[in-house]
């Protein structure tokens, strides 16, 4: 993962180069156009006159670009490229000869600030939007030491507060390859990514029984017999690329929707919150942030849980100390 970072990196330097050249090229393209014609190619062939020379002068060995789709748009092509998995959008003049990106300026539309140069507002009870049956969704990896902490506080909060377990989800970060699960820290964490999702949809009762036992000490088949999981069951939905491998690609395609990159990252009300803005990695925060989605707070939200950080990676503990972070693609 640390590699394509790293190719998509230097992609998108370069492309953004070529982005101030395109500039001034076309001022020069219209320049020459009054004294000289200019040979246009279809939109194909200058989008793949573009791919060629990515594959051949900016991408890494073994690494290719290829065409997606491909329109005219404000008198060039934009075309739709693949590396990697993940779709670019750029630009190609339609002689063939400049490239650049899709970051152009709408001149239509006023600017409005990026995330990046934002203000931060800390979010409070009132910014969370209400719903009658909120849903807080936690996206992990299962051997991300901070998924596991994640993990660890929403059984906390499941533990102490049952009637809350219908509005919490756990949902989990990957890719499908080759009709193979993949996930960031391995083969490993792929294999119990995907037994976690199965047993979650098709023995709910179980799930959190498990998942309170394999984040002692990650034992898989001491935790499946804890937890009473009907491993026929699971051996077979895990195996089935129609039962399994679906119900993950359901939460990837979740994950990508919402941009989620790193192990924990919350979400609520179909918006990014941060449980930081309530207090931390507890079982207090997360119980609290779910309590501000609801129109009409049930009772138990009065009940007060714990305000220690929980414990990172596999402990036989609630609480623990240690920086708090993300696993990231």
């Amino acid at each position: 993962m640390v590699k394509i970072k790293k190719v998509l990196l230097v992609f998108a330097v370069i492309i953004a180069v070529f982005c101030v050249a395109g500039f001034f090229y076309l001022n020069h393209l219209k320049s020459k156009t009054r004294n000289t014609a200019v040979q246009f190619l279809s939109g194909e062939a200058a989008a793949q006159k573009a791919i060629e020379y990515i594959n051949n002068n900016i991408l890494q060995k073994g690494t290719t670009a290829s065409l997606v789709e491909v329109k005219e748009e404000s008198g060039l092509y934009r075309f739709t490229l693949k590396i990697k998995g993940k779709e670019f959008a750029s630009y190609v003049t339609k002689d063939g000869k400049i490239l650049f990106p899709e970051e152009g300026i709408d001149l239509t539309k006023k600017p409005v600030a990026s995330a990046n140069n934002a203000p931060t507002k800390k979010l409070t009870c009132e910014d969370i939007k209400k719903n009658d049956s909120p849903i807080l969704e936690a996206f992990v990896v299962s051997r991300c030491p901070f998924g596991l902490q994640m993990e660890r506080i929403l059984r906390e909060v499941v533990k102490n507060i049952p009637s809350l377990a219908k509005n919490i989800r756990v949902e989990y970060i990957g890719s499908v390859q080759e009709g193979k699960i993949r996930s960031m820290h391995g083969e490993q964490e792929a294999k119990e990514n995907l037994r976690q999702i199965c047993i979650r949809e098709e023995q709910p009762d179980k799930y959190w029984d498990y998942i309170g036992c394999y984040i002692k000490k990650g034992q898989t088949n001491e935790c499946l017999t804890e937890a009473g999981i009907d491993k026929d069951k699971l051996t077979s939905c895990m195996s089935d690329s129609t039962r399994g491998v679906e119900y993950a690609k359901d939460d990837f395609a979740l994950a990508n929707r919402y941009k989620v990159t790193g192990s924990p990252t919350l979400v609520l009300g179909g918006e990014r919150v941060s449980e930081f803005d309530f207090g931390g990695r507890t079982a207090e925060a997360a119980k609290t942030l779910l309590c501000c989605a609801f129109k009409t707070k049930p009772a138990v939200c009065s009940k007060k849980l714990s305000q220690d950080q929980a414990a990172i990676g596999f402990s036989e503990e609630y609480s623990g100390v240690g920086p708090s972070a993300s696993c990231k693609e």
